[in-house]
Order: C-alpha cells, then structure tokens, then sequence
C-alpha cells in the first residue's frame, strides 16, 4: 500500500517507561499503514505492548519518537475521526440505553437525536431496552450498548482493545458476528487489538504479528477468505498454525 493513500499511517514509532531507574523499552520501531475501510488486527503475547501500540496511535499515550498521520495529516492528539472500544466498561449506570447513546451527540448537526439512538440500539439488537438501565442488562448487551455507543458517532475509525475477551466463549462468538454485520452495512476502518487469534482470523482482513517485548512487527498475514468465515475450513487452519507458529505455541 503507498503510505500516502493510508488512512492510518505509523512511522517507526518508540515508546519506553521507567518503573525504576531502569527504561523499559515496549514499542521498538513499529510501522504500519491501514487503507480506508481495511480491518487489521494485531496479535501478540500477553504483555508485548499491544494496549501500549493502540493508545498511541489512538493518541491517548505519547510515543518517545516516530509519527502518526490520518488521512495524511500528522496526529498530536485524540482525533474526532476515531473512537476506541477497550474491555474496560464505558457505560453510565445512571443513564438509560438511550440515554448513553444520546450522550456523544453533541451540537445540532445530529438531527433527531433519540431517534438515531433508538436506530443504532435497534442496529446491536437491543430494540426494546431503550428505556433499560445498565444494572437491568446482562453482560453481552451491555457490550452491546458500548459498541452502538461507539457507532452513533458515525467515525471512521474504530481503535478495539480486546473488547470481548471479557465475555463467555459463546458471546464471544455472536459479539464478533455481529460486528461484522454492521461493517458489512457501515463503513469504518478497524484496529483491532487481540491475543486470540481465531476472533483475528474471523474478522480481518490482514494480521500483524507482534515479538515480545519490546513490540517489533514479526510476520503479516493477508487473510483472503470471504465472509462469514468457517474457522473449522482447513485453509483456515492452516493460517492459524501460521500464526501460532510465530507465536511460538504450535
């Protein structure tokens, strides 16, 4: 991909921290570019850096050295053009559903607010629970709600940090099938942060493969394979071995 057509583009990015005396090197030289409407997942060990690399290039830490563009354009900062959903809740129990949805819709560009709420609600498959409490919903729909949160803003870029690896296998499973039904219905360009390499073979349409500590990119893998995805496919497995490989747990 040329760099210039990317819509993220990350230049040999650094980021080191110092519990003691000692730095701590975390991020060594990452570069990566995702195309506009390109889902990229990236997978590593446990502790490599991941959640480190995604705050930066979200613009919620600040890199040691390299640089980071959207649509061209140098990133200092949190961009309005992305939005993350992290495994850490985001809701507020004292609002409703709707209300939650409603809470981002600043200014008057929006229209009918309680309408595009209740349009997004109905979109995750809450329609209903408008009204609902956070305390009233299970754990599945309340990761519902954040994602239909995260969409009513209409952004470009979805930055998710492992935002399922709290759930039950199952839900796992109809999180991420869901998700993509509404990609396949919306356009946004996706990064996505996992340890699980299956839920990245199931949505994306290209993987990196993070080193341990301090984080290098060790591999790329395309993934070809249309959607809905059979995981059980032998293709589909092999790519897993791949993967895994890199990883070092074949």
């Amino acid at each position: 991909m040329d760099v210039k057509d990317a819509k993220i583009s990350v230049k040999d990015i650094r980021k080191s921290f110092a519990p003691g005396k000692a730095s701590l090197p975390v991020v060594d030289g990452v570069s990566l570019s995702v195309a506009d409407g390109e889902f990229v997942a990236i997978v590593g060990p446990s502790g490599c850096g991941k959640s480190t690399l995604i705050k930066i290039i979200a613009g919620f830490e600040r890199a040691d050295s390299g640089s980071i563009s959207i649509d061209g354009a140098q990133r200092n900062g949190p961009s309005p053009k992305g939005i993350v959903i992290s495994q850490h809740g985001s809701v507020f129990p004292w609002l409703t559903v709707q209300q939650n949805l409603m809470f981002g819709l600043n200014g008057n560009g929006h229209g009918d607010k309680a309408a595009l709420a209740d349009h997004y609600t109905d979109m995750v498959g809450l329609k209903g629970f408008e009204k609902s409490y956070p305390h009233e919903l299970s754990g599945g729909m309340l990761k519902r709600v954040e994602l239909a949160r995260a969409l009513v803003v209409k952004p470009e870029i979805l930055y998710m940090d492992e935002p399922f690896s709290a759930l039950d296998a199952l839900m796992n499973l109809r999180m991420r099938t869901e998700l993509m039904r509404i990609l396949s219905e919306e356009r946004h360009t996706v990064l996505l942060i996992t340890h699980d390499v299956e839920e990245a073979l199931f949505m994306a349409d290209r993987i990196l493969v993070l080193s341990p500590r301090p984080a290098t990119i060790q591999a790329t893998f395309e993934v070809p394979f249309a959607h809905p995805r059979k995981l059980s496919s032998p293709a589909m497995q092999q790519m897993k071995e791949q993967i895994l490989g890199e990883l070092g747990v074949s």
